[in-house]
């Protein structure tokens, strides 16, 4: 079996870790949980320092557990927030653990008759005959009220930093949650409970429960909670987090992602974010050393993640399609991408709609004279511009006397025309 620890710890992954964890998983085969918040009905790339923990924990021949927090998203975790969130239905919560569980599977094995085959677990199925009383009574004596005010979490929202407070229900979570833990100890055997640095009060609520209740060992590991070098928060853009849902975030974005990610950033994401080797890892970071502007890091981190979460065929339209936006493609290249990967490609580039009577005229009239003023505001400007080599159609340079008829529409519906290096529009054409 492999040293798991030491695996984490060479990939950067290590922030705190129990003392006892690394002998405890010596011992033979452990079984580890980390906790999937499902306020969604897709994983975000933030949640895959957790996926890969378990990703590397099952490869160490550890047996890992997905829990999907059905009872504790109904509470909302105050660890890191400012303000309580919004609670979930059951409906909601049962449609975001399929979702979930469907891209988990694509990082775990769950079919494996091996000992250490992934599970996927819901607190919400051990937690909804759970009564109040009951609760408090079994559970609640065991950890004192001291206990949980000390735990940073509580401290912060309590000591005056937040005017909104905590309420009641937040307060419980590291219960509800340090429940989990001793449920999955007394079921399943699990010893161990991992997630992010944040977590570690929570966690910790966990393994001194099992001790008071169950009087048994439990452990502990935290990895660092991912930042960006320029102080930014990693896995948002512009439009928002970067999800594994191709329908939330498409596989030519998500892949561009990771393809510009900064060379300080991508040194610490190559060894989370896949499952390259130390050695593998090292020879790339020599080659980038050595020419930087080719950006094998980048490429290397953007391949392995876009082929696990997507699939190669969903990688290579994405390379092709970057292919095609930074100039290097043939018109063939641009003819054979879909309609939706083009709309993904050049979403926000300026687009107008034609007639099929607008491109019965010349490409001056139509660009120079036409469209608004999109692409040029002369046809003297058009000219110029089309004479010195300029302009180009569907990725063929054209000439002032063509006409927009010459050119093979793009999914039958559309012109790509791109003025310099870099502006590109969008024509479409209304039939």
């Amino acid at each position: 079996m492999k040293n798991f620890i030491e695996e984490l710890r060479w990939r950067g992954m290590i922030h705190d870790v129990m003392p006892g964890t690394e002998d405890m998983l010596k011992q033979g085969v452990a079984t580890a949980y980390v906790g999937i918040d499902p306020t969604a009905d897709s994983l975000h790339i933030g949640h895959l320092v957790g996926v890969m923990g378990l990703k590397h924990f099952q490869l160490a021949g550890h047996k890992p557990i997905a829990l999907v927090g059905g009872a504790t998203g109904m509470i909302g975790d105050p660890s890191g927030k400012s303000a309580e969130r919004n609670l979930l239905d059951e409906a909601t919560l049962r449609h975001n653990q399929d979702a979930i569980g469907q891209q988990l599977a694509k990082f775990l094995d769950f079919e494996s008759a091996a000992p250490n085959a992934a599970e996927i677990v819901n607190n919400y199925d051990w937690m909804k005959e759970f009564s109040f009383l009951d609760f408090i009574r079994d559970i609640g004596k065991h950890i004192t009220v001291n206990y949980m005010m000390s735990k940073d979490s509580v401290k912060k929202r309590i000591s005056g930093e937040e005017r909104e407070g905590m309420s009641f229900t937040e307060f419980t979570y590291q219960l509800v949650q340090g429940y989990d833990f001793l449920h999955l100890f007394q079921t399943k055997g699990c010893r161990l409970q991992m997630g992010g640095s944040d977590q570690w009060g929570n966690i910790t609520t966990g393994t001194e429960l099992i001790r008071r209740k169950a009087n048994g060992e439990a452990y502990a590991v935290t990895w660092p909670l991912i930042t960006k070098a320029d102080g930014g928060k990693f896995g948002k853009t512009e439009s928002g987090n970067v999800w594994l849902d191709p329908a939330k975030t498409s596989p030519y974005a998500f892949y561009q992602f990771w393809l510009n990610c900064s060379d300080d950033d991508t040194k610490k994401y190559i060894r989370i974010f896949t499952l390259l080797s130390q050695e593998e890892i090292e020879a790339l970071e020599a080659e980038h050393a050595a020419a930087p502007h080719t950006r094998p890091l980048q490429k290397a981190l953007a391949k392995d993640i876009t082929v696990r979460v997507h699939s190669l065929a969903e990688y290579e339209a994405a390379v092709q399609a970057s292919d095609i936006l930074f100039g290097k493609a043939t018109t063939e290249a641009l003819a054979q991408i879909d309609e939706k990967m083009l709309l993904t490609v050049f979403e926000g580039v300026p687009q107008a709609s034609v007639s099929p009577e607008d491109l019965a005229t010349d490409v001056v009239s139509l660009l120079g004279a036409g469209l608004d003023g999109l692409v040029f505001k002369s046809k003297g400007e058009a000219r110029k511009m089309i004479a010195a080599g300029g302009v180009s159609i569907n990725k063929v340079k054209i000439a002032e006397q063509q006409l927009g008829t010459d050119f093979a529409l793009l999914q039958n519906k559309y012109l790509l025309v791109q003025k310099g290096k870099k502006d590109y529009f969008l024509l479409k054409i209304e039939q």
